[in-house]
């Protein structure tokens, strides 16, 4: 059995969290920086760094005395590399080093979304490879065929926006508050799905992406027409993000007949008519559907150490040189998507 130290601080969540081979989370730590960012109606990358450089070191300490170890105790340590905020991530990733060393302990670092993509795993033992997964983020929004660790396929990605930047623009447009995601879900909770007439880009196209750029322009002409309620706006825009992911979940899960389960995760699997949705599409297609706990679906240490424990089963470890990443593709192979892409 093995033991891991895990470090995230890819955006605005600080976090470290011991976690065994054998799926126990004997510690998890997280400072969220909501507070600092509100003002700003997002995330502000230096006000993140600062914030990480000064919680990161009594995080680490804090979660080794709630587990009741030492550094030595632990087998490797595992931190984000990237993508995300380079400040940020290199915050967590000289940490890491700086332990390592000290420690005479393997370093492994970690690419964010293998985070993400093994976190179910964590959750479910019974998670077997390969699996389809919806990867839904505030920076990401891929769908990707998990054959093994260190192993995937992408299928698809966004074009322009990610599904959660979406929703965090729509809820700046609408004036709905920080975090974006949690206030729109609320807000639609009291609004009409149907009331506002908003596209579905791409939707039975017989391209494989995601495109959201479209939609969020619609939510401003909608807001700036003045005729809808705000919690009509977004209840309308949720619909139609759900439409989008069902749509082009369907498409993938017809090119990827061996996946033995779909598999949700990222910050976007923890708004509840997203995750029941896709659900129903699992069902429907008769496959098994498996999603992180909520808390587990937004940025934390546990995921990063989960995915570190996989990749030290492995024999999967980095050098002391290994660089941080504001952009690192899971599959780089991959062909580039038109539009953007580059957010894969």
């Amino acid at each position: 059995m093995s033991l891991i130290l895990g470090l995230e601080s890819s955006c605005d969540e600080t976090a470290a969290a011991l976690v065994t081979s054998d799926r126990r989370i004997l510690a998890h730590k997280l400072a969220g920086q909501e507070e600092a960012h509100r003002p700003f109606g997002g995330v502000v990358p230096e006000i993140a760094a600062r914030a990480h450089v000064e919680r990161m070191t009594p995080l680490v300490e804090a979660a080794l005395a709630e587990a009741g170890i030492s550094l030595r105790q632990v087998d490797a340590i595992a931190a984000t590399a990237g993508p995300g905020l380079i400040g940020g991530v290199m915050v967590g990733l000289v940490t890491a080093k700086a332990l390592a060393h000290a420690a005479g302990k393997p370093l492994i670092a970690l690419n964010h979304l293998e985070g993400h993509a093994l976190s179910p795993r964590l959750a479910d033992p019974d998670l077997e490879f390969p699996y389809l997964l919806l990867l839904v983020s505030g920076g990401h929004c891929q769908l990707l065929l998990v054959e093994g660790v260190g192993t995937y396929r992408r299928l698809a990605t966004t074009i322009d926006d990610a599904a959660g930047e979406a929703f965090d623009k729509t809820a700046k447009l609408l004036g709905l508050g920080f975090p974006g995601g949690p206030a729109v879900e609320r807000a639609a909770l009291l609004g009409d799905p149907g009331a506002v007439p908003l596209p579905r880009p791409l939707v039975g196209s017989a391209e494989p992406h995601f495109s959201f750029a479209g939609l969020k322009s619609a939510v401003l002409r909608a807001r700036d027409a003045g005729i809808h309620r705000p919690e009509d706006i977004a209840a309308s825009f949720q619909q139609a993000v759900i439409d989008c992911l069902i749509d082009r979940t369907a498409r993938a899960i017809g090119r990827a007949p061996q996946a033995t389960a779909l598999v949700m995760a990222g910050g976007v699997a923890a708004n509840t008519p997203i995750r029941a949705a896709i659900e129903g599409l699992a069902a429907r297609n008769g496959l098994r559907f498996v999603a992180p706990p909520l808390w587990l679906c937004t940025d934390n240490g546990a995921m990063i150490a989960w995915a570190g424990a996989e990749r030290f089963a492995a024999g999967l470890f980095d050098g002391l040189d290994a660089p941080a990443r504001p952009r690192w593709p899971l599959d780089p192979t991959a062909e580039k998507a038109r539009g953007a892409g580059v957010k894969a």
